[in-house]
């Protein structure tokens, strides 16, 4: 499977970030569900999760909040670094932090947890997958990066830093704290730091092959 190394133009791609559309709706919220969706897969391997999850496990077991509120809490805390970062939210933004938190939190309560390895391989799987495919069709919706995504933009611009040592860095810190806190790190954690960035290049591919065949 080819990688693709952009982002694809697209026929719900907004000019702005707050030039919402109709045709936006289905890629944009679809693709945070997805992505919320295999935040939770992961979450219920019970073999770790993604950085950004076990540092929210940390602050949900001390808080005595759900995930999906932890998750949506460091989402908004993140979103007011931006603002010495000069760095500018969306549409897409805002939506990010609502939408994938009620799905990670939803997962967690409605997906049971397996006993077999091999099913906790599925779910570890799918939940690379799932978020690969939401990452891809909300890229594409150009509405404003995630609060995430935007700490390290924002971060590699004032820095002047790779932003692969700066995501790399940003990574390592919240999943150490995370860990301290009483996060669950484990070996879908690595898994999903080594494959994350090939399933989405792989679904940006496949999303971009999809158009121009279908423009053919």
């Amino acid at each position: 499977m080819k990688l693709s190394h952009r982002i694809p133009e697209t026929p719900w791609r907004a000019r702005s970030p707050w030039a919402v559309r109709p045709r936006m709706a289905l890629p944009l919220f679809g693709g945070l569900a997805a992505f919320g969706f295999g935040e939770g897969l992961l979450v219920q391997s019970q073999w770790g999760a993604s950085p950004w999850t076990v540092f929210a496990e940390g602050i949900a077991k001390h808080a005595q909040i759900s995930l999906g509120w932890a998750t949506a809490l460091i989402s908004v805390v993140v979103l007011f670094i931006w603002f010495p970062l000069r760095q500018r939210p969306g549409f897409g933004t805002l939506s990010n932090v609502i939408i994938i938190a009620y799905i990670l939190d939803l997962t967690t309560y409605a997906v049971a947890a397996p006993h077999a390895d091999w099913l906790k391989i599925v779910y570890a799987l799918g939940a690379v997958l799932s978020i690969g495919i939401g990452s891809a069709f909300y890229l594409t919706c150009n509405l404003g990066p995630g609060p995430r995504d935007g700490l390290m933009t924002g971060l590699h611009q004032r820095l002047n830093v790779s932003i692969v040592y700066i995501r790399l860095a940003i990574e390592a810190v919240v999943l150490t704290i995370g860990w301290i806190l009483g996060g669950n790190p484990g070996v879908a954690t690595a898994f999903f730091a080594a494959t994350i960035g090939f399933s989405i290049g792989a679904s940006l591919n496949v999303m971009e092959r999809t158009l121009n065949w279908w423009r053919a």
